[in-house]
């Protein structure tokens, strides 16, 4: 018996920067903290190579992407759906 477990892949949505590459597009996530002592609240950004195999995004689209197997060396996601 094979006791074979599935990861959940992990999804974020955030807004497309780049399409200069091809089937690849850049999304930049921003995420809203709270500094432990000051209490000020700040934002963190972080940018994410996703696969985007129609080349359907365009820049300022907002995209919904999740984990995936490895496409290339800096590829690990793929785009779930777009919202102009």
């Amino acid at each position: 018996m094979s006791t074979h477990t599935q990861a959940i892949q992990r999804t974020f949505t955030g807004k497309v920067v780049s399409t200069k590459m091809d089937k690849t597009i850049v999304v930049s996530v921003n995420r809203t903290l709270v500094h432990p002592k000051y209490g000020k609240r700040y934002v963190q950004s972080k940018k994410y190579h996703v696969h985007d195999e129609k080349e359907t995004a365009q820049v300022g689209d907002v995209v919904n992407f999740q984990e995936c197997r490895p496409y290339s060396k800096t590829k690990r996601w793929r785009v779930v759906n777009t919202q102009a």
